[in-house]
């Protein structure tokens, strides 16, 4: 009877383990700022990053404390799609169409980069504006624990002109600081629902209503580019083309547009191309890439690479693209290519989905997909060096 009991035991422990909600997950590597003394509040939906070579920084930190510390203040306006930076006792401001792939004064200087419109979000170039207003600027290494648990990232440290501290100091200074924030980025991912559909699950169960994931869709760019673009337009979605060296040399006005709506662009290169390397690929793209929009991409997507290959990219700063879903086999076409799709990314779990496409898509399939995605909530955002 006791053998029986503790048997029993055991099992509705193993249920109870089974049951509890998994852990939120934070971001692998975290990006904080701090404008002047003072170490602003991390969040993923405003979460710095790099493109094109330049550290992208959400309007929104010039408000409240940000702007007292700084002396700029934001004003943004959605329908004309601006956000004007300005500072009244320098007397300046710095204007951002989020349309355009660069910024101008009152007077009509043009200055690049411009602003990045991403996931209802207005980002812009922290070295620009620094520049621009008089400020210091500069970005330092987080490497400390919070609750046993490593935390690596970067800090953006603003500040105005004449601060005598060093960064240095000032990071010894902000670590406590840096650690209260991070804790309070985890208690807001906690509060966040859970997936609970179990691995290797090939569909939706039945009667089980599955929303707000977060959808990456990465594609090729090539003949559909324009039209696919209309589309992700259209219902205010973003994703990223992956471009060979030679699309991005031929394709200025169209890196422009996916640059000025918020797409993401990466580089597709060929780990079995005998007649250039993986680096002399990414090189000439970038170089390709920063003539037509005046930045450079970290992004990869490798075909016929190895592990080996893979590691010597990461080491170089390169991001290579490795999806959940991999469809580059499947067509998105049709409105029964979508249903299948939405299907499999409900499937997965965890509240974020990479999606490879390849060149299998079309405005179509990609329109019936969006429409999908849209009514049940979900969200189709750019796949970024922070995703």
């Amino acid at each position: 009877m006791k053998k029986k009991l503790t048997a029993l035991l055991c099992c509705v422990l193993l249920v109870f383990q089974l049951a509890a909600p998994p852990k939120a997950q934070a971001a692998n590597y975290v990006y904080f700022v701090a404008a002047g003394e003072n170490v602003l509040p991390l969040s993923d939906a405003t979460m710095p990053f790099w493109n094109g070579g330049y550290l992208y920084i959400a309007n929104s930190v010039f408000t409240g404390i940000g702007r007292e510390a700084l002396d700029i203040g934001r004003s943004r306006n959605d329908k004309e799609k601006l956000v004007v930076l300005y500072s009244g006792s320098r007397a300046r401001s710095l204007w951002f169409e989020w349309d355009k792939n660069y910024a101008h004064d009152v007077d009509g200087n043009v200055y690049y980069p411009g602003a990045i419109y991403r996931n209802g979000e207005v980002y812009v170039p922290v070295s620009l504006v620094a520049q621009f207003f008089d400020l210091q600027y500069s970005v330092n290494k987080v490497e400390t624990t919070v609750n046993g648990e490593p935390v690596r990232g970067d800090l953006a440290w603003i500040r105005r002109p004449g601060n005598i501290l060093t960064d240095k100091y000032f990071m010894d200074a902000a670590s406590s600081v840096i650690a209260s924030r991070y804790e309070a980025y985890l208690k807001e991912k906690e509060k966040e629902p859970q997936d609970t559909v179990s691995p290797g699950t090939s569909q939706v169960p039945a009667g089980v209503d599955i929303e707000g994931k977060r959808i990456y869709l990465c594609m090729t760019g090539g003949e559909d580019t324009s039209s696919l673009l209309d589309t992700l337009d259209r219902y205010g979605a973003q994703a990223a083309f992956f471009c060979t060296p030679e699309f991005l040399e031929q394709q200025g006005d169209l890196l422009r547009r996916m640059t000025a709506t918020g797409q993401t662009i990466g580089i597709l290169a060929d780990a079995g191309d005998e007649t250039r390397t993986m680096e002399e690929q990414l090189a000439a793209g970038n170089r390709a890439l920063e003539r037509a929009t005046c930045g450079r991409t970290r992004l990869v997507r490798m075909e016929n690479g190895d592990e080996q290959t893979v590691r010597r990219l990461r080491e170089a700063g390169y991001r290579c693209l490795e999806p959940d879903l991999n469809r580059s086999g499947y067509d998105l076409r049709s409105a029964s290519n979508a249903d299948s799709l939405l299907r499999q990314v409900l499937a997965r779990r965890g509240d974020d989905v990479t999606v490879w496409l390849a060149d299998r898509a079309d405005a179509v399939g990609l329109r019936n997909f969006l429409a999908d995605t849209e009514s049940g909530d979900n969200r189709c955002l750019a796949w970024t060096e922070t995703t």
